[in-house]
Order: C-alpha cells, then structure tokens, then sequence
C-alpha cells in the first residue's frame, strides 16, 4: 500500500504510534520484573517513568508532521530542478495546461456568473417575475396594467411587495445638444422589492408617487459619475426633459445591477394618472418580491386565486387572465443554460485531450529517467517517496499552467464582456477566489489524471536492471499503451473538430440564404422619444413622416421608412388574427408573425411587390400587406386582397385592409425560414421606432449630414445607435454556440422595452400621456 494511510489517515497513523508505545513499556516491565519487583509494580513504575502516553504520541505526531513538511520542501526543490534541467519538456506540458485550465475556467466564470450565483440583490431568490396571459388569444403580450399591478400588490398574501417598471429613450436638454439617456419608469414600492437603497439621497416619497406630484428622479452611478464628476452635492440639481425640469433626489449604488442595462435614471409612474386606470392598458414588466418561507407554488396558487376574483370582478377584461409567477433568475437566464454546458462540454473535452498528451509526454519522459529511479532505488528509496516525487513535479507544472490560465480566462472572460454583450449577466463574469480555486482544483485533478499513471509505471521494482545499462533507454514506439493514449487523443480531437465544422458549415450556410431583402446600404439608427407622445398620435405619425420626408430630400438618400424590429435580426411577435369576412370553422388559426412598418420599408428593403398595391399611410383605413408564406399556408381564400384582417381583443391595432402580397423575406431572423408574415402600415407603431435610411453612397458617410438635418427639423431631439444593418446582422449571428438561442428571450423582450406596446389591449393612446409629462 507504499504507505499511503499512514500518512495521510490519523487512524493508521495513532495505531503505530500505540504500537510503538506498548513495546518501550513492555520491555521497561520487563526490565523491572528481572530486578525483583513484581509484575504490578514493575508495571506502574514504567508507566510513571515513561511518561503520559497522549503528551508522547502528540511529540511523536510533531516528528512525523515535521518529517512530511521536510520531505514536501524537498520534493518542491527536485521539481524545479526537474524544470529547469528539462525546460522543453516542462515548457510543453506547462504550455498545454494553461490552455487546457484557462479555456475550462473561463467558461466556468461564465457560468458561475450566470448560473451559479444568486441574483446581485439581497435574498434574491425571493424576486419573481410575474406575467399574464390570455390562452384563448394568441399573443406575446405577457406585460400587467398599472391598475391590476395594484390590485395584485393588495390583495395577496404571499409577497411582501410587488413593483414594475417600462423604460424610455429621452432627450436631455440642459446641455449645448441633446443628451440621449434611457429612463425607467417605476411603479410604487420598487426599490423595497430590489431591496437595495441610494448611495446618495433617498427614495420616492408618497407624494412623488402621486399624479401631479413633484417631478423628481433617481440617477444611475454611471451618469452621476459621467455627467456630475461623482459630485456629493448633485443631489437637488436640474435635469430638463421638453418643457419640464426634474430634480435629483438621489443615486444609486454601482452595484445596483438594474435588469435593463444602461437605464440612466429612474421616476415614478404613477398609478392614480387617468390613463393608468384603464384594465386594457398594458405596459409594466411586474417584479414581486416573496415573503420568507413561501414557495414559488404557493405564490402561484395565491395569485391565481386573487385574479379568479378580480376575473368575477371584472369578467370582460380579466375572466380570461392567466397568472404565472417564476424566479426572476430562471427567466433571466434560463435561455443561455444548454448553450453555456454545451460549451463547458467542450473545453472540458479540450482538457481531456490536454491531459492525454502530457500523459503521453509523461510516459515517454519516464522511460528516459529509468537509470535515475533505479539509481534512488538502490541508494535505499522507497516507492512511496519516488512516486510523491514525481507527483509533486507534475503538480507544479500543473500549478504553473494553472496560473497561466487564470491570464487566458481573464483575456477570455474580457471577451465574453465584448462578443457577448446581449447575454444576461454579462457584466458579472470576472475573475474571483471562487475562479481561482476552480482553477487549483483543476491542477490537482490533471496531476492526477497526467501523473498517477505514469509515476506507478515509472517506479515499477523491475526496472532496478536498468541501472547496469550505460545509456538512457529509447521510448519504445510499439508500445500498446502510447498507441492507446495516441488512440484515445485522435478521437477527442476529431469530436471537437467534427462540432466546430458543423458549425462553421451552419454559418457558411447560413451566409448563402437569401434573406429576401437588401441589407447592404442601409443606415439605421433612433430618435429619442417619450411615451407621451402618443398622447397625440396624429401629432407623432406628422412628427416622424416629416424626418422622413426630409431625409429622403437629401442628396444620396434613396429610400426612408421606419420599422418596430430589425428586418433579419433574430425577434419573434407572433400573434392570432381573425378574418373579418369570416372563415370556415374547420380551417386552421391565423398565427402569423406581425411587422408593423411604414409604407416606405418595402422599397427601402428591396422586398418586392407579387401582387395588389403597396401599402400607405391612411389614418381611416388601415392597410396590411401579407407575404407569399401567407397565402401558401392559408390558401382557402383563393384571393386575400381586400380581406380585413384583425388582432382579437386589441384596441391599439384596428382592423387591417390587406392591399397587396409581398415576397418572402427572413423578418425573423437569418437562420428561420420565412414564415406567414403580415406588414402593418403605421408610421409611428411606437415613439421612436428604427429608422432605416438607403443610401445611393457610402452609407456611415451619410451619418453626420443626416444627424445635422434631424437637428435642424427637432433641436431638443437627439440621434443614436447609427448603425450598419449589416452590423446588427452580424452582431446577432456572431457567437451562435452562446448566444443565438440565449438573447432573444433576454435582450429584445425587455432590453428597450419594444414588442410590449404594439399588440398591446389598451384602450387608448395616452398610455405614455405621464412618462415625462406627469400632466
């Protein structure tokens, strides 16, 4: 057993000791007897001349600590005698490691990060995301109307509070230009549920909460830092939005990691405004935090009884309401999990085939060192010390790769922060003592992996005729072991490069489709808006024609429209129409994925007209254009051109004229195939929707020349995210092993918080009417 319990287990270790003690006390009672005394006495005079035996074997307990600390420095010094006389071989092996260690490790911060660590909030696992849905009616919308948000927080029992929250690009204008920040809206309670409290300043006050009450406004650290140079006097100073200022009241702390990123500030919604009370007014992403104790089952069976009541309370609007309560983290990062293991996976494998090289490496290495071993074999070594000695080379090699891995997962995990920008919690993965110990712990694991294996076969006691050889030994190539260890690695690496090159097939793949639209020389990019703006819809489709209309005007300028969503960039909205005219009941549901555009988009886009008129502006008669999927999928009607289409149950979207059949185009994503699509003509489907602008020149050359004339049409405006299309076509396809699957659910649902206002059940437009203007 070379010895191994009687090192590294206690027992073993005072069993020899009590050994050791009965013998020196046997032979002082024997001793004693042959001079006279008797057997009793001679037994008590040992005992009392030899001592307490628990203080002897403490001592001897210290011999044997300070033989094993002696014999660790001893082995430490041969090892990196060992790496400095072989500096190649250590070199390749230290090399490999690093690679294999860093590349796990940075997936594993990855992963701890996102997976592992509880939300950044106090008792986070008590935060739920809240949704509501409606069975009968197919539609994404899952956001909660002020008005039921309250009657929520009051009626159940089984959280301590619940809040919400939309946000908002906004124009501040107390600078020379206008000053794109991205604002929050919150409902009451909400930094109760967050649990967390301003660095600076204090909370919102009743009053705040109030229609009518003070403006006032809560900071992000960032923009405290970057506007107010970290000033501890801002609170109290001005920020000016159009024709209302807002006063400070506080900031918060940096470590307050807000689910949208980038949020600059945050005021309060209130519940009392006129166009809050409407139960069809739907807009608030509900956070709800639980009290102690209770589980996520129990607060789904009490929500769902407080909407059952409020369903026989008001059985036109909520009868047909379905609640769902889920922790806040699974929704948040339970689209990236297959794809996050999938990846640890494969630098796991990637480690495995490290391990088996050096394995290889150190098989190969011992049999040149036969004559040494023998040599410490004869000079009186023992096995166990040759095979420690050579465990504890490899474990400082492996300790030196291991180091230069935590470099590789730190350039790694910096990559992960860039490439992956849209991934939940991307700003959390760095390195900590917990990547740090992952990584110790994965040099522990590959010096047993790599050297256990070759310091039994190197240290094996047959070997001692080798030292009446004159030469070192020549690595045997037949040797049936190297050419399982060469076996073994060839089918790990063939694995990996058989996923990578289905990979890079999909993604060659994925650049020969045709996405039915033209995406180079298109300029896209936004202009600030506030939800209040639709107060007055007819004010805001004038507002957004004319940026149109003038853009178009300038020389270069081929094509302007606007769009809710990117053409091609992976988002979903599908959603259940009715045909007025009526149809069959045997016939399928209309499900179709909604587009809502300007009648511009087609000839911007390049997607061509099959059949019928493009659509225009009408503010009577809406009208809808269908792709050729459409018609395909839904071919009862031999001709669809003048039937009028409908979104069940919505008073945002009227009912549609379909005028013409389009080609089919990719709206959904380059990797999906067209699906039923129907385009819905409205200039202004919210406030500041993508602009998308063709140019005849260089498309980025275009980009101040179009800043300057939005600036001279709405100076208390400003432009941002100008972008390449083709550059959001390739941001989101960038990192599909991560991030194709993980930022749909994540980043478009709520990122800017689009897709939750169109489709919507509101019943009016002054939705936003108090975002920014509480009056």
């Amino acid at each position: 057993m070379f010895g191994w319990k009687s090192l590294f287990r206690k027992r073993a270790l005072d069993a020899q000791l009590d050994t050791e003690l009965g013998f020196h006390i046997d032979k002082l009672v024997k001793d004693y007897v042959a001079q006279g005394m008797s057997a009793a006495e001679a037994r008590r005079q040992a005992v009392l001349e030899f001592g307490g035996r628990e203080q002897i074997k403490e001592e001897l307990r210290d011999v044997h600590r300070l033989s094993f600390v002696e014999t660790a420095i001893s082995n430490l010094k041969s090892a990196f005698r060992f790496i400095r006389k072989s500096p190649s071989f250590s070199l390749a092996v230290i090399l490999t490691l690093a690679l294999g260690i860093g590349a796990n490790s940075a997936v594993f911060s990855a992963i701890d990060a996102i997976l592992f660590k509880p939300l950044p909030f106090p008792n986070g696992d008590q935060l739920m995301r809240l949704t509501q849905t409606q069975p009968k009616v197919k539609s994404p919308n899952t956001f909660v109307a002020p008005v039921r948000l309250e009657e929520w927080n009051h009626m159940n029992s089984t959280f301590q509070a619940i809040t919400g929250y939309y946000s908002e690009d906004d124009s501040e204008t107390s600078g020379a230009l206008p000053e794109k920040l991205t604002h929050a809206l919150v409902a009451p309670r909400f930094l109760q549920v967050w649990g967390v409290a301003p660095a600076l300043g204090r909370d919102f006050n009743p009053e705040e909460e109030h229609f009518g009450g003070p403006h006032v406004v809560l900071i992000s650290d960032g923009f405290w830092r970057k506007r107010f140079n970290a000033d501890p006097g801002v609170v109290g100073k001005q920020l000016h939005f159009g024709k209302f200022s807002y006063s400070i009241i506080g900031v918060m702390p940096a470590s307050f990691l807000f689910p949208l990123r980038g949020v600059d500030l945050w005021s309060a919604s209130a519940p009392d405004a006129p166009y809050a009370r409407s139960r069809e007014a739907t807009w608030f992403n509900v956070i709800g935090r639980l009290k102690p104790g209770v589980s996520v089952a129990q607060a789904q069976a009490n929500l769902a009884t407080v909407q059952a009541q409020l369903g026989k309370a008001f059985p036109k609007t909520d009868a047909d309401i379905v609640v769902a309560v889920q922790p806040l983290k699974e929704t948040t990062v339970g689209g990236v999990r297959e794809s996050l293991w999938l990846l640890f996976s494969s630098v796991s494998l990637l480690l495995l085939i490290a391990c088996t090289n050096i394995v290889a490496l150190l098989l190969a290495r011992g049999t040149q060192r036969r004559h040494e071993i023998s040599v410490r074999f004869s000079l009186g070594a023992s096995r166990r010390a040759l095979i420690l000695q050579l465990l504890t080379e490899t474990f400082v090699m492996a300790l030196i790769g291991a180091s230069l891995g935590l470099l590789v997962a730190n350039g790694a995990s910096r990559v992960f922060r860039s490439l992956g920008g849209d991934l939940p919690r991307v700003e959390e993965i760095h390195l900590d003592w917990r990547i740090v110990l992952y990584s110790f712990v994965c040099a522990v694991l590959a010096t047993l992996l790599c050297g256990l294996f070759p310091a039994l076969r190197g240290t094996r006691t047959n070997i001692a005729g080798s030292l009446a050889q004159s030469s070192r030994t020549q690595v045997s190539g037949r040797h049936p072991l190297q050419w399982l260890l060469v076996g073994v690695q060839v089918a790990l690496a063939v694995t990996l490069l058989a996923g990578a090159g289905l990979l890079l097939r999909s993604l060659q793949e994925l650049g020969r489709v045709s996405p039915g639209f033209e995406s180079s020389g298109v300029l896209t990019f936004h202009v600030s808006a506030s939800w209040g703006e639709t107060a007055d819809m007819k004010g805001l489709t004038q507002k957004i024609t004319r940026i149109l209309d003038s853009l178009r005007a300038l020389p270069g300028v081929e094509a302007t429209a606007t769009s809710a969503e990117l053409p091609g960039v992976p988002t979903q909205f599908q959603t259940e129409l009715n045909v007025k005219e009526g149809r069959a009941g045997s016939e399928p549901k209309i499900i179709v994925e909604s587009r809502f555009v300007s009648p511009g988009y087609f000839e911007t886009m390049h997607i061509p007209l099959l059949t019928g008129d493009l659509c225009r502006e009408d503010p009577g008669n809406l009208q809808i254009l269908v792709n050729r999927s459409f018609t395909n999928s839904y071919s009862a009607k031999s001709n669809w051109i003048g039937n009028h289409l409908q979104i069940p149950g919505s008073t945002f979207v009227p009912t549609g004229e379909i005028r013409g059949i389009v080609g089919d185009a990719r709206e959904s994503g380059m990797n999906r195939e067209p699906s039923p699509t129907v385009y819905w003509c409205l200039t202004a489907p919210e406030p500041d929707p993508h602009y998308l602008v063709r140019t005849a020149t260089v498309p980025m050359a275009m980009a101040e020349t179009i800043r300057q004339r939005i600036h001279e049409l709405e100076p208390g405006r400003s432009v941002f995210e100008i972008m390449l299309l083709e550059e959001h076509l390739d941001a989101a396809f960038a990192e599909p092993s991560v991030q194709a699957i993980a930022v749909e659910p994540v980043s478009r649902g709520t990122h800017r918080g689009r897709r939750q206002r169109y489709g919507c059940h509101r019943s009016d437009h002054r939705f936003g009417a108090g975002s920014l203007d509480p009056g």
